[in-house]
């Protein structure tokens, strides 16, 4: 291996070992397939210098998410996936919101973070969800809103149950942002403390 292939190497391996994921796990987050990832890090394929620089970022980024202690967009999706019911999912979901909120305004760079495309849910909403809420507080930073939130609108409407609102009053409730995904959730659901 030439010496800028042995170069390249080192740093997506030292990326890998920073953003403290699996191989598989930062390959999604860097939206690319394990396999791929792994003929980068050995030299057999040259990634471009934005796939570098974006991993070193990125892996930077989740290393000082991790040390903040604060909540990623890979592990809000694991959170998620792992919530004993849906109410601790939608807790995991806005928590993780809050946290991306809090890192926008460090201007610091560790907002790049919520950059890393987390893997899914296990509920195409909630996905949806993720993706939307995502882009809308990057947008409402003034940011570019990460590649991983430019996802399609669900098929069918997903208006989930709620404790007093019937259907119609939930969609009336319903941020337009969040419509246009064809989610339906009240304004003040969304509301933390």
């Amino acid at each position: 291996m030439d010496k800028d292939s042995q170069a390249v190497s080192e740093l997506l391996n030292h990326a890998l070992a920073e953003s403290g994921l699996s191989q598989a796990a930062f390959a999604t987050a860097l939206r690319t397939s394990a396999p791929r990832l792994s003929t980068y890090r050995s030299g057999k394929t040259k990634p471009t210098a934005q796939f570098v620089l974006r991993a070193g970022r990125i892996a930077h980024a989740l290393h000082r998410a991790r040390e903040y202690r604060i909540m990623t967009a890979p592990a809000t999706a694991t959170a998620i996936r792992e919530a004993s019911d849906e109410e601790w999912a939608w807790r995991m979901l806005l928590q993780g919101r809050d946290h991306l909120r809090l890192l926008l305004r460090r201007h610091d760079g560790s907002e790049a973070a919520w950059e890393a495309a987390p893997g899914t849910t296990g509920q195409a909403g909630f996905d949806t969800l993720l993706a939307v809420l995502t882009a809308h507080e990057f947008e409402a930073a003034g940011e570019d809103p990460p590649e991983w939130t430019k996802v399609e609108v669900l098929s069918d409407p997903w208006v989930p149950e709620h404790p007093f609102l019937d259907r119609d009053e939930i969609i009336e409730q319903t941020p337009d942002y969040l419509a246009r995904a064809n989610i339906f959730v009240p304004a003040r659901d969304l509301v933390t403390a």
